[in-house]
């Protein structure tokens, strides 16, 4: 049978750090087994459901780059198949109608929390007539779940787990209002797609029970099941907005790239070897095993988070890192970058990423390339430029105005000739020239920052900083 996994989140709000993990881990699994990753907006709940947290799930994916084999599918779309189910059921027995009041529930709850008890469904509906109901009154469905034994999961991660059946009650199928529940949804909707897999989180473990007793009285195929432990915080205690962002998209306008978080997020529970000290998913994709994924909880850790950014940072192409950098470089700038300033933003990033941790720092590092005269010099830089260091720069850039070949090994050897001329060791030198060319103390090599630069703007600046 091939394998079939899915994402189903609730678009209540963002594809939160949970979620996403969620998702990456269920990707991984249908990539690694060869088979379908199904995407699924379970927004039965129609008062809480929005599009934008719809569209905000949809695009924290995109971000991720975490794609869909199928889908999405919306479930409220759905739900005439799911009452029929209902339906279909209370027909064969396998469910009935429930007439409790909320006044019964009410006290049920009351007398349960006396006794020292979970408040349960006590089945006071199970088997009596529907005539001894009032005429008209209200009902819900519930399923007639097994009253005696146990219900065992064979979980991927956590092993069995068993519920006593004395402990689960015949949950609601079917509200009053027709509507199907969440317990029933789920379980019609993964039948129909064909799920084979069911991974998320373990706050649903014991949904996991309930499901599996409907599953089990219509008679269908049962899903294998893996829960991930929760993500906690770095105080160990389950992760909240309390802890900072939890949703994946503060993360992209933080300036973290999507490789990195995909590479952080499956390590959160998931631990590939020390001889793969970061991964993209989809190198981690034939690696990807449940077996191996911890059952005690993870914890979200911001510099682990940063430190496989400032990696993903290191090792990414220059053109793709200019295109994902270009709107913080604009944001640093307050303005554009003209096509001519991206193709020279490609060319300066081997120089600029190797310091960069975020994509932020990359722009505020690099925005001297693209700065109009006078540039902004930090208070650092500027104390650089004493009478004594101008005296040493007029020589260097008596040197480099003589050059017919503006590029980077005439220039560095320009500048090495003054140095020598000058008697005087690189940093004399170096540390003023930099400071007048890009109005910082770090940056790349001064001779690659001239070459970039290119004769008139570079010249100029020096002229500007001489003045």
């Amino acid at each position: 049978m091939s394998t079939v996994t899915r994402f189903a989140p609730s678009p209540t709000g963002l594809l939160h750090i949970g979620g996403a993990r969620t998702a990456l881990f269920n990707w991984l699994f249908a990539k690694k087994h060869g088979g379908k990753f199904i995407l699924r907006i379970d927004d039965t709940d129609r008062e809480r459901s929005t599009e934008e947290a719809t569209a905000a799930i949809l695009s924290g994916l995109q971000w991720l780059g975490i794609r869909w084999d199928d889908g999405p599918f919306y479930q409220h779309q759905l739900l005439a198949r799911h009452m029929a189910v209902a339906q279909e059921m209370l027909a064969k027995g396998l469910a009935y109608k429930c007439f409790a009041t909320q006044d019964d529930l009410t006290a049920m709850r009351a007398a349960a929390v006396a006794a020292n008890r979970p408040p349960r469904y006590d089945g006071r509906w199970r088997d009596r007539p529907e005539s001894d109901a009032p005429a008209g009154a209200p009902y819900v469905i519930r399923l007639k779940a097994p009253q005696n034994g146990e219900t065992v999961i064979e979980d991927m991660i956590l092993g069995s787990v068993t519920f006593r059946n004395a402990e689960l009650d015949d949950f609601i199928l079917l509200r009053a209002d027709g509507s199907p529940t969440y317990m029933l949804s789920t379980v019609v909707d993964d039948h129909d797609l064909g799920v084979t897999h069911v991974i998320r989180g373990n706050e649903h473990l014991p949904n996991a029970a309930r499901q599996l007793q409907l599953i089990r009285a219509l008679g269908w195929a049962e899903p294998t099941y893996a829960h991930i432990p929760l993500i906690h915080g770095v105080d160990g205690t389950k992760l909240s907005k309390r802890h900072g962002a939890v949703g994946v998209e503060y993360y992209r306008d933080m300036g973290f790239l999507p490789d990195a978080m995909c590479d952080y997020l499956m390590r959160l529970g998931w631990a590939p070897g020390a001889e793969h000290p970061h991964l993209t998913k989809d190198q981690a994709a034939p690696l990807f095993d449940l077996s191996h994924v911890s059952k005690g909880p993870a914890r979200f850790d911001l510099d682990a988070l940063t430190s496989a950014n400032f990696h993903f940072i290191k090792e990414a192409e220059p053109a793709y890192l200019a295109d994902v950098a270009r709107p913080f470089f604009e944001k640093e700038l307050s303005r554009s970058l003209s096509d001519a300033e991206r193709d020279l933003l490609v060319k300066a990033l081997p120089g600029l990423k190797e310091r960069a941790k975020t994509l932020p720092h990359l722009a505020e590092s690099g925005a001297f390339y693209f700065r109009s005269r006078p540039i902004p010099m930090e208070e650092a830089a500027q104390a650089l430029l004493d009478i004594d260091a101008k005296e040493r720069l007029r020589l260097v850039r008596a040197k480099l105005g003589e050059l017919a070949d503006w590029s980077h090994d005439p220039i560095a050897a320009a500048i090495k000739a003054a140095v020598g001329e000058l008697g005087v060791k690189f940093p004399a030198v170096g540390l003023p020239l930099r400071a007048a060319l890009t109005g910082r103390t770090n940056s790349p090599g001064v001779a690659d920052v001239l070459d970039l630069l290119g004769r008139d703007e570079a010249l100029a600046r020096l002229d500007e900083a001489l003045s």
